[in-house]
């Protein structure tokens, strides 16, 4: 009974006419994100942060949550049209969405995305009713050891999950810990890092950071890929699948929600390994496997139920722990900083309104998406036609204004162009921002905790491995770094995201 009156306490939150204007704008913004190639919810959700400060803390989160699930709606819709993944984790259903689009067929593929990403979404959407209470509960008796060797897990994860060369990945990490440390001495005051300038003396500025390494640095991409998109029809028609697609859709639907609800709760994995893993799984599943790539149904429904679930997922850490699975959670724990509010689990009963209206808000805005996304397909047709050139002026102004606001400040102007370089020289050597981001977040709350545990142990560093749960913890840690390295399971890694290619 517990969790129908909460449930209902979170759709009399969610159900406010200003959160659910919130709510709308949010899953437009993120569609209209995902639908234009260049920005990333990543970035969009960075600018918009400023906005935050003026908005009630349920609609600010209830909006950028909505960017972020809208995202990967939109993304799909230029994958499957122009063969151009709006969204990272959208790449996997551009190969036979855009196949499916050149048989005519681009309405049923756009509906199968939309259908399989709604149901999803409901799915795990409960998923996060359901395991975030007892998840909460256990994260009460968690002291700082118990969260450091957390946050040890979630690194370690964030590598273990990471595209490309295990060992670029946990340089990244490291390289976004020392950013962490550029700052105050949390105990003794001490400047670190700053360089003698006293605008970094509260550290770097994270929405800076994460437009630079995010936004400029993807803009500087597509500015050196630029070509004409060809958009493969100027209206779409027949937005219902046939009777035999809607079979072969149920199926790697089910599998797909399944795949993205246990990988999005991974920090690090999210919606972009799980459309990945729900390709791979789909592909060795079929009775058909040389369909794959020519336009298979199951090689859209699959992985598009995948990242909408796995995003959907990721919440979970975030609304129990304060511990960010991508970027974008990053972000949103960014935003509950500003509007006052301690990520963890004493959010849930402290604030049962906000959390709960939070998760209502996903079912709400997955409803939307479906109904407002495949009408509105015609729209988004005409928004693919805009030229790049005459797109990223604008991006460049809204995410300089942006970060700006926040405080004022022209060094991170400086900041933001800084790390737009150092994103652009990293995606050259292939070397995935998303740890290090990740780094930067955990990084001083990871120092906090250990310095915190050692002083309340004084001194003694046993007591991260004397205390039971720390000790699974770390155990699990040292398994996922050991396993990873391991040459099959290297191999097999390589696999799953060869696709990407």
């Amino acid at each position: 009974m517990d969790l129908f009156s909460n449930l209902a306490l979170g759709f009399a939150t969610a159900g406010t006419p200003e959160n659910l204007f919130f709510c709308l704008i949010g899953v437009l913004l993120g569609t209209l994100i995902g639908v234009l190639p260049g920005i990333g919810a990543t970035a969009t959700i960075a600018m918009l942060l400023p906005i935050t400060f003026q908005l009630e803390p349920v609609s600010s989160l209830i909006m950028l949550a909505g960017i972020y699930y809208g995202a990967q709606y939109g993304g799909s819709t230029t994958a499957i049209l122009i063969n151009m993944p709006g969204e990272s984790s959208s790449a996997v259903t551009a190969i036979d969405g855009y196949q499916m689009a050149r048989k005519g067929r681009a309405g049923a593929a756009l509906a199968i995305a939309a259908l399989g990403s709604f149901f999803a979404g409901t799915v795990s959407t409960f998923l996060v009713a359901i395991f975030a209470p007892p998840l909460t509960a256990i994260a009460l008796q968690f002291g700082s050891a118990e969260y450091f060797s957390l946050m040890i897990v979630g690194l370690v994860s964030s590598i273990a999950l990471a595209h490309g060369s295990v060992v670029k990945a946990l340089a990244m990490v490291a390289l976004g810990l020392l950013l962490g440390l550029v700052g105050t001495d949390i105990y003794t005051g001490t400047p670190r890092f700053t360089l003698g300038i006293r605008e970094y003396a509260d550290g770097l500025n994270f929405v800076a950071l994460a437009v630079g390494v995010f936004g400029v640095a993807e803009i500087l991409r597509n500015l050196e890929g630029e070509s004409t998109r060809t958009v493969l029809m100027a209206k779409v028609s027949g937005l219902l699948p046939s009777r035999q697609e809607f079979k072969e859709m149920i199926a790697p639907v089910i599998r797909g929600t399944a795949i993205g609800s246990a990988l999005g709760i991974l920090p690090g994995g999210g919606a972009i390994l799980a459309s990945f893993a729900s390709y791979t799984v789909e592909k060795r599943m079929s009775m058909t496997p040389e369909e794959f790539g020519k336009g298979a149904v199951a090689g859209v429904a699959g992985p598009e139920s995948a990242n909408n679930a796995g995003a959907q997922t990721s919440f979970i850490p975030l609304l129990t722990l304060g511990i960010p699975a991508n970027p974008v959670m990053a972000l949103m724990i960014g935003a509950m900083i500003i509007q006052g509010i301690v990520p963890g689990p004493n959010v849930a009963t402290e604030q049962p309104a906000l959390f709960w209206g939070i998760i209502a808000s996903m079912w709400i805005g997955n409803l939307m998406l479906v109904i407002l996304n495949l009408p509105l397909i015609g729209l988004w047709v005409k928004l693919l036609t805009v030229p790049y050139y005459v797109l990223f002026p604008v991006i460049m102004a809204f995410c300089s204004i942006g970060v700006y606001s926040v405080n004022a400040n022209v060094y991170d102007l400086y900041a933001v162009a800084f790390f737009g370089l150092i994103g652009y020289v990293l995606a050259k050597l292939r070397c995935e921002p998303a740890p290090l981001l990740l780094g930067f977040v955990l990084g001083p709350l990871l120092e906090e905790n250990l310095r915190r545990a050692m002083i309340l142990s004084r001194g003694d560093p046993t007591t991260f491995v004397t205390r039971p749960i720390s000790a699974i913890l770390l155990a699990i840690a040292v398994a996922v770094l050991i396993v990873v390295f391991l040459p099959s399971v290297k191999k097999k890694r390589e696999e799953v995201f060869v696709e990407e290619a």
